[in-house]
């Protein structure tokens, strides 16, 4: 396998693996969670959700440039450790105003997966960094298959605090790991050297000439916002509709479970489908295919009451189509730009991203509570529309490249 062949691509696997495997465990159990220990509202709990995607979306471009200039490995071990902190907090919350303050923590510190990628792209060629952004998603799939599962499992045995606990422990464990098996990937001298040309700072005039980088933008930021509306609400839908009259535990373990067929289709879809299919098609195509049946999984969420049928076909086609969708975008967005500023696009983009998530989950809430299914109509139809750009950027003539230097205004 393409990780086997380096030994930082198998550390930074192990270690994003890690860290996803510690983050997941208390996603399904953090609105619940809200819901029955502070009696938050819909609106509550979307807003809870959405303070973690501001927190990041303020603090991602900055880490970007921070990983440029100080080098990668400083800043992937300190957001680490404010991601371990950030649980503690969360474990011992006693209203939810500390539960707030823990998830705005956890979203300042959140850099650990922004400054993965551009560790990825630092050591990878070009021609094959669609792959090697895809470990990034392999971690994430299998981090996903074992987290939401095992979060479900712990808080139906052991109650809801508990996750929150197992989560600070395996995030520390990553700490540990990632001072043991990594070691720098931007050498002192080359973050010296983009320090002299002043190349580290992705200028907001660099983004505004890149018609092409503005169409990847749009549709990060249209794809995480559908993404955010299932993620935010999926909980309370499961609880209200697909676990209707279940008791707690129950719920908390099938709320796992369905999070778990994700992680499923992410893992099946790194391993044996991105390889080959970035060969035969590429990554615009994929980008458009991905659009369009991530949409349509989110539209069948609405017509099947099974939560079988939810988890087995439409979370898997959610999750496949994903990780053929955005790691091509990360690729995209990466070859749009001068090869030293790697890592502040990677920040613009997650900021977009994040953008997408804080958006899609602060509205969330309301719309489930206008009709339990309405975010997935939402999210489903807005995947179905970024289809459009996403065919536009597959057929411009001209090859995506990286744009010239915007030069800087004279003063006179």
């Amino acid at each position: 396998m393409f990780i086997l062949t380096n030994r930082r691509y198998l550390a930074l696997f192990l270690i994003v693996f890690v860290n996803f495997l510690g983050g997941t465990i208390v996603l399904p159990t953090i609105p619940l969670y809200a819901q029955r220990q502070f009696q938050a509202e819909p609106e509550q709990i979307s807003l809870l959700l959405a303070s973690y995607f501001a927190a990041q979306f303020l603090a991602a471009p900055f880490l970007g440039r921070l990983s440029d200039r100080y080098g990668r490995l400083p800043v992937l071990i300190y957001s680490q450790i404010g991601t371990v902190l950030s649980f503690v907090l969360m474990a011992a919350a006693q209203d939810i105003s500390l539960l707030f303050l823990a998830r705005i923590l956890d979203g300042v510190t959140g850099g650990n997966v922004i400054v993965a990628q551009a560790y990825v792209t630092d050591i990878t060629p070009r021609e094959k960094r669609t792959q090697g952004l895809g470990i990034i998603f392999m971690a994430f799939g299998l981090g996903y298959v074992m987290g939401p599962a095992l979060g479900g499992l712990i808080a139906s045995v052991a109650g809801d605090h508990t996750p929150f606990i197992v989560g600070a422990a395996v995030t520390l464990v990553t700490v540990i790991m990632t001072v043991l098996m990594l070691d720098e990937s931007l050498p002192k001298e080359k973050r010296m050297l983009r320090q002299a040309e002043g190349t580290a700072r992705m200028k907001p005039a660099e983004v505004l000439a890149n018609r092409p980088l503005q169409i990847i933008l749009l549709i990060g930021f249209c794809a995480q916002f559908s993404i955010a509306l299932l993620q935010g609400t999926i909980a309370l839908y499961a609880a209200a509709e697909l676990f209707r009259g279940v008791n707690e535990n129950s719920v908390n373990l099938g709320v796992g479970l369905l999070l778990t067929s994700i992680g499923i289709g992410q893992l099946i879809t790194q391993i044996f489908f991105i390889r080959p299919a970035i060969r035969h098609v590429g990554e615009r195509r994929l980008v458009v295919f991905g659009a369009i049946f991530r949409g349509l999984g989110m539209l069948s969420i609405v017509f099947f009451a099974s939560p079988w049928l939810v988890g087995a076909v439409s979370m898997l086609m959610i999750s496949v189509s994903s990780g053929l969708m955005m790691p091509s975008l990360q690729t995209l967005a990466t070859t749009t730009v001068r090869e030293e500023i790697s890592g502040g696009v990677l920040g613009v983009y997650n900021a977009a991203t994040s953008l997408g998530l804080i958006v899609g989950t602060v509205i969330g809430g309301t719309l489930f509570d206008t009709a339990h299914t309405l975010p997935f109509w939402v999210a489903g139809l807005t995947l179905m529309a970024t289809a459009i750009p996403a065919i536009f950027l597959m057929r411009r003539s001209e090859a995506v490249v990286p744009p010239q230097p915007v030069a800087a205004p004279r003063h006179t």
